[in-house]
């Protein structure tokens, strides 16, 4: 490693104000600071000094979403090999590699167009490369449709970062989250392939790999049957491991598990916004069911995207409340309407990313009651009034 930070020392000053390649500062500054930690320290202002910055929270984030990013590709060729009837004579790299192949460009548009935008604008600006990009590049490609087009992929992010980023100011200055706001574009300006029964198994054989599926082979996710009045034919275990047609990151509970496990051991996320979230969503399925609603509360939990939402995209700590009180009512509010929105309205059974985007919009006046109810208390303990 000392031989790459005496390359990185020996070319710097070509970037440098007066260097040759001057206009590439801000590109080469990314680079460098995503490698190692800056040295520099802030010099006003009251701040907090510590080992990691957001480049290295970033990070931490992208290796908890590995585990439901490998599954999804091993699923995205399971599901291929089952719909077409060849899963028993396929072998597990098979099955793998498929679902690689299908993946690996969906996360390369994600990347190249949202950095790509991230480097320009940072370029335009003149200031250094943020770093938000790294987790939503890789989240805006799992919580799609493993059949959204490319184009459609590479449009919803680059609305996400200029629409939903830069003009707010960047990087912790975003209201919604980013892939959030991605997810909801494709859904309200392509509904028909985000949802029906026709996006969820990849149906082309890729070099010899995987199948070619029949024109107009469907396939529904257990959610959309339950929303239709039909028994799902997947079983608890298929639920859980993840064996389910879905968005390509979003189906399996264990490797979401294990995600929550690294991201609250790390405490990069709330847990109180993560319990809360399912205790929310817990209360309105066990009162929906109590009317004679079909579908049980852990129903709720093992389909569709409700635990990768409460685990990925709730606990982003840009758009989600900062206060500890506020993460209660924040994650109660989100798993609630979750809930509320995949019962009563049949047309959108995945009510999830919706709900996270109103809870967004209403994490900032969370926390401003809950800031001015805390001044009151201590101008009441204090004699003032």
């Amino acid at each position: 490693m000392s031989a790459l930070r005496n390359y990185l020392n020996k070319i710097k000053p070509n970037f440098e104000p007066g260097g040759k390649l001057h206009a590439l500062q801000s590109l080469f500054d990314g680079f460098e600071t995503f490698l190692y930690v800056p040295n520099s320290t802030s010099r006003t202002g009251v701040n907090i000094h510590d080992a990691i910055d957001s480049k290295r929270i970033m990070s931490m984030v992208v290796i908890a979403l590995v585990p439901a990013m490998l599954f999804g590709m091993y699923n995205v060729g399971w599901q291929n090999y089952a719909a077409a009837g060849t899963l028993a004579a396929a072998s597990f790299w098979e099955i793998f590699f498929y679902g690689f192949l299908v993946v690996l460009p969906k996360i390369l548009v994600s990347y190249i167009v949202g950095l790509g935008i991230e480097f320009a604008w940072a370029q335009w600006k003149g200031e250094e490369i943020q770093e938000g990009y790294l987790v939503s590049g890789i989240l805006i490609p799992l919580i799609i449709p493993v059949g959204c087009p490319l184009w459609m992929l590479a449009l919803a992010c680059a609305f996400s970062v200029i629409f939903c980023k830069e003009i707010f100011g960047g990087t912790g200055m975003n209201i919604f989250n980013p892939a959030i706001a991605a997810r909801m574009f494709l859904f309200f300006a392509y509904p028909s392939m985000m949802t029906g029964d026709q996006v969820w198994v990849a149906q082309k054989s890729i070099f010899g790999l995987g199948n070619t599926l029949p024109d107009g082979f469907t396939m529904a996710t257990p959610l959309g049957q339950i929303g239709q009045g039909i028994a799902p034919d997947a079983s608890l275990c298929d639920m859980i491991c993840g064996f389910i047609p879905g968005s390509i990151g979003e189906t399996s509970v264990i490797a979401i598990a294990i995600g929550a496990v690294i991201l609250l051991w790390t405490g990069i996320a709330s847990w109180r916004t993560m319990v809360s979230v399912f205790a929310g969503g817990a209360v309105l399925a066990l009162l929906f069911q109590g009317t004679g609603q079909s579908m049980t509360w852990w129903h709720h939990f093992v389909l569709g995207g409700f635990a990768f939402g409460a685990v990925f995209m709730a606990t982003d700590p840009v758009t989600s409340c900062r206060t500890a009180t506020g993460q209660y009512i924040y994650g109660f509010l989100i798993g609630a309407m979750a809930i509320i929105i995949r019962v009563m309205n049949a047309g959108y059974p995945e009510g999830m990313m919706l709900a996270i985007f109103f809870g967004n919009m209403f994490a900032p006046t969370i926390d401003h009651f809950i800031v001015e109810r805390n001044i009151s208390k201590r101008l009441k303990r204090g004699g003032q009034k």
